[in-house]
């Protein structure tokens, strides 16, 4: 329930920002707040309010996932924008969530095998439920996980083992073989060609149709450009040039603060530029992990285009680098954090985490 109540906070937080697209619908509850329908941009109610419960989409373009209350039950479906209803009791469920619509394609799942497939955004089946997992489609394609066997450990949690991983596109089409998940690469940097790419930031894959199929790696791209484009220069005016225009801190006893990065920078600079000049020291302790913006957190107008329609942080489009650095002083157990996310103009610091909150 309290999972529930979350999803129900995120779906209603600030939605007619996301209104973006000239032919979404957006979500709006009814007078008690107990029931979901959409809205053209024009304020005309398409579906009055009817939906509950998994009906986490906040802007409707193609297709999503929705639950309806009957009698003593509910019943799921998914649901086009021509009205079409189909893969009724078959949402395909992720992390307490239904999948969400990305690039007019979304999963589902057949209760009977309890394997996955996609439907388009006309409800048609793309991608048959004949694989135990698939990602998102990003950039036309799809890493497909087939003939594993689910092992559970506890409750809710499973993990796969066993089977054979692809790559495919979106009319189901095998586009490379024993394709392993990877979690860091940029499909929407896809280049082809008959020789591997010679690019240090990128992974080469043999395609099935005999090319190579090069992804640029984000993990080796931001490690490269946070050699060259911000350790190498730590001046005020490289600093604001990699930032994003607002940066988020902690400030006790307040919480999570925002300043202009002008502002900001001018204030912290003598910790940013300690901070940065650790990294350059191959003994300091520090790691870099991978993450997505969080929606608790960016919630404002100018985060919206790095979240999709369900506010899930869009981490395979635009991924935050988490630089984690440990104190000096293991006694302490302090810990700093620089983040930057990935803009369409490069990397962007975004969060400040002082582990001794000395932020101005």
């Amino acid at each position: 329930m309290k999972r529930l109540l979350l999803l129900y906070v995120l779906l209603f937080t600030n939605y007619a920002v996301l209104a973006q697209n000239k032919d979404s619908w957006i979500a709006f509850w009814d007078k008690d707040t107990t029931h979901i329908g959409f809205k053209d941009l024009n304020g005309t109610i398409k579906i009055p309010p009817k939906f509950m419960g998994f009906t986490t989409a906040r802007k409707f373009d193609k297709i999503i996932a929705v639950t309806e209350e009957t009698g003593q039950s509910w019943k799921s479906y998914y649901l086009s924008k021509s009205g079409k209803i189909v893969g009724r009791d078959s949402l395909y469920i992720f992390d307490n969530g239904p999948d969400c619509e990305n690039e007019g394609f979304i999963r589902f799942t057949d209760p009977k095998t309890d394997l996955t497939g996609m439907f388009n955004g006309d409800g048609k089946i793309a991608i048959p439920a004949e694989y135990s997992a698939l990602t998102k489609a990003r950039n036309g394609m799809i890493i497909a996980l087939k003939g594993a066997v689910k092992k559970k450990f506890g409750d809710e949690h499973f993990s796969w083992s066993g089977g054979k991983e692809y790559l495919i596109d979106t009319n189901n089409k095998i586009l490379i073989e024993n394709f392993a998940y990877h979690d860091e690469l940029n499909f929407y940097s896809l280049e082809k060609s008959k020789v591997p790419s010679k690019d240090k930031t990128r992974e080469n894959f043999p395609g099935f149709d005999g090319q190579y199929y090069s992804f640029i790696n984000y993990e080796k791209e931001f490690k490269l450009w946070l050699k060259n484009s911000l350790l190498s220069d730590l001046s005020k005016k490289n600093l604001e040039r990699h930032s994003f225009d607002k940066i988020t801190y902690w400030k006790e006893p307040i919480g999570w603060k925002n300043e202009s990065k002008a502002a900001f920078i001018h204030q912290n600079y003598t910790y940013l530029k300690l901070k940065l000049e650790e990294l350059k020291n191959a003994k300091t302790d520090y790691f870099v992990s991978n993450d997505g913006l969080n929606p608790f957190i960016f919630e404002t107008d100018e985060y919206t285009a790095y979240f999709n329609n369900c506010n899930e942080a869009k981490e395979w489009m635009y991924p935050v680098k988490n630089i984690v650095i440990t104190s000096k002083n293991k006694a302490d157990f302090k810990q700093d954090h620089l983040e930057f996310l990935r803009t369409e103009n490069g990397y962007k610091l975004i969060l400040v985490a002082a582990g001794k909150n000395n932020l101005k």
